[in-house]
């Protein structure tokens, strides 16, 4: 058979045979990939496939005799219309999930097409060249510390690790032992203090390095989610030995930076390293208005970024900085298998200062975003974030029964409707699946709110006003529909009684319920409850574990007895069914 005849040997064809399909199918994707772009302000901003429906479209079973480039090609485009969702457009605001500006689109093109291993030099030259410039003009950006090292990594998970795997180094080293080859067994404790509002991935990075999660002493925090500098003195004071202060710039709800200038003093005085998780916020320090909140940054001694969030480049480039560059290189550098010749005397190979060892040249685009943007442009990205959220708290803030629960200092805010958890909880949902926008719910001191945060480039006013009136048709809809059955905790009185304690804003006015006449005749309570639900003013429902209901018949709207023991409260559900933490 002739190579190339057969669908299956497409991919393996001669040179020759392969220029010309390759060339088509390139073509045909970068029009697939332009045509999805500019749709993104007109298509629903959610995914509208199901699981099923995408597992359909990208088939079951692989085909035992394969397909052409064309046709692989054209179902994944397809799949992607409705099984991706329009992060990339302008009225994405879930989480904290970064647009992507054309230059660095463009150039993450052109570093797929050239496939270099990112990890060395002799594995591509421009990649090393283009990382150790993005690096130096970073530092510079931030107004870090001359001689700060930096390393680019999957995510800012991967950047706590190795900013923390740096302080480790460091701080053992201080105290005779070598964490890199003797590991931490039988090794001094490291003491770790974070913020109450501390994002989970530092949990994450702790639990790699083998510190575990155990070792954290959390520290309370102020009414804008910020570590409060006081406690955390306090408990300095009572721990000696190596400790490491982990601070935050923006707080992942409220967007509040943690005094930084204050923390770093007293972590000073106790011989600590700080850490400061700048996930978006770090990227304030860029903007000649907003570094003020990050007053004492380079004071710190390591960073940890994402650049796929504010400063807008694709999927995936986390970004660490540490001051102490040989506590860096010595916790991230290899030993030298025999194939591989490095006597430190070449150019700047990325592996040295991560430790993904084989990986995606992933500084080329942050070059070319930087590049394109210059000084001038990365300050206005920034503040473009921070004016369009202030401009959604502002339009949101002036209508009757919606509060901003925080003072918007970046660009995140948090929105809570008439009060109510199930009323937030209902438009948000109504929002997610209306196509408009998106976004997301979160816990606020114990309420749920609506958390906006503003992270794409592509967003302009028209985009917040949009949304802003999105949400408003969503909450005036979750307003007409009944409230969601509340969580609700069960004194058994006897065998044909019971009190329901509904746990919410009606903590203390119980249900006092009798059996009712659903059946042929009254049945013992004989099933641990499993759920509650309350129906309009005269019946409630309760369902044991195997799922059998009964109804039953309000007796009495209020009940002013005492509290039932916690003992006989032991049975509580949240409204899905589920018991309740």
């Amino acid at each position: 058979m002739t190579p190339g005849s057969d669908p299956t040997s497409q991919a393996l064809v001669g040179r020759s045979e392969w220029q010309g399909p390759y060339r088509a199918v390139l073509m045909r994707s970068a029009a697939l990939a332009v045509q999805y772009l500019e749709g993104l302000d007109t298509r629903p901003v959610n995914a509208t496939a199901t699981a099923e429906d995408l597992a359909e479209k990208l088939g079951h079973l692989l085909p035992e005799t394969g397909c052409t480039l064309e046709e692989t090609i054209d179902v994944l485009a397809q799949a992607g219309q409705e099984g991706t969702v329009g992060s990339s457009g302008p009225r994405w605001f879930g989480f904290v999930v970064g647009g992507t500006l054309p230059a660095a689109v463009a150039a993450d093109w052109l570093t797929s097409a050239w496939d270099n291993n990112g990890r060395a030099y002799v594995l591509g030259p421009l990649n090393a060249v283009a990382e150790q410039l993005a690096a130096e003009w970073l530092v510079g950006l931030l107004k870090l510390p001359q001689g700060t090292s930096v390393g680019f990594t999957s995510g800012c998970t991967m950047a706590h690790f190795t900013a923390l795997a740096a302080a480790r180094h460091r701080l053992l080293s201080n105290c005779g032992w070598d964490a890199e080859h003797d590991g931490l067994h039988a090794a001094p404790p490291v003491h770790m203090a974070v913020g109450a509002g501390h994002h989970v991935t530092l949990d994450l990075a702790l639990r790699y390095l083998g510190f575990g999660t155990a070792a954290m002493t959390v520290i309370p925090e102020d009414e804008h989610g910020r570590l409060n500098p006081a406690e955390l003195q306090n408990d300095l004071r009572t721990h000696h030995g190596p400790t490491i202060v982990c601070a935050q710039a923006g707080n992942v709800n409220t967007g509040a930076c943690d005094q930084l200038a204050q923390i770093c003093d007293i972590a000073s005085e106790a011989g600590a390293w700080v850490h400061v998780d700048g996930a978006f916020g770090l990227w304030a320090a860029a903007s000649p208005g907003l570094r003020h909140h990050l007053h004492g940054l380079e004071a710190a001694d390591s960073w940890a970024t994402d650049a796929h969030k504010w400063l807008n480049v694709p999927y995936d480039c986390g970004i660490v900085f540490v001051a102490d560059s040989q506590a860096h290189q010595a916790a991230m550098t290899h030993t030298p298998a025999g194939y591989l010749s490095d006597d430190g005397s070449g150019p700047r190979d990325p592996a040295d200062w991560v430790p993904e060892f084989s990986r995606r040249a992933r500084a080329i685009p942050l070059w070319a975003t930087l590049r394109t943007l210059g000084r001038r442009g990365l300050a206005d990205l920034v503040d473009h974030h921070c004016a369009m959220a202030t401009l959604f708290a502002t339009l949101l803030a002036a209508v009757p029964g919606i509060e901003v629960l925080n003072t918007v200092v970046l660009a995140q805010v948090l929105v809570r409707f008439d009060d109510s958890d199930d009323v937030t909880r209902r438009t948000v949902a109504s929002v997610q699946t209306g196509g408009t926008c998106w976004l997301a719910t979160t816990t606020w001191h114990g309420q749920t709110a609506m958390r906006v945060s503003v992270a794409s480039w592509a967003t302009t006013e028209s985009d917040v006003r949009r949304s802003t009136a999105a949400i408003l048709r969503a909450w005036r809809e979750a307003r007409r529909q009944p409230p969601a059955p509340h969580t609700i905790g069960m004194q058994r009185m006897n065998d044909d009684e019971a009190v329901f304690y509904p746990e919410s804003q009606y903590s203390g006015n119980a249900v006092h319920l009798r059996l009712g006449t659903c059946d042929s005749a009254p049945k013992p309570i004989s099933h641990t409850i499993r759920s509650v639900r309350i129906g309009p003013m005269v019946k409630a429902v309760t369902y044991d574990e195997a799922g059998r209901h009964q109804e039953w018949e309000i007796r009495h709207s209020r009940h002013d007895g005492p509290t039932p023991p916690k003992g006989d409260r032991e049975h509580r559900t949240d409204h899905h069914g589920v018991p309740a933490r």
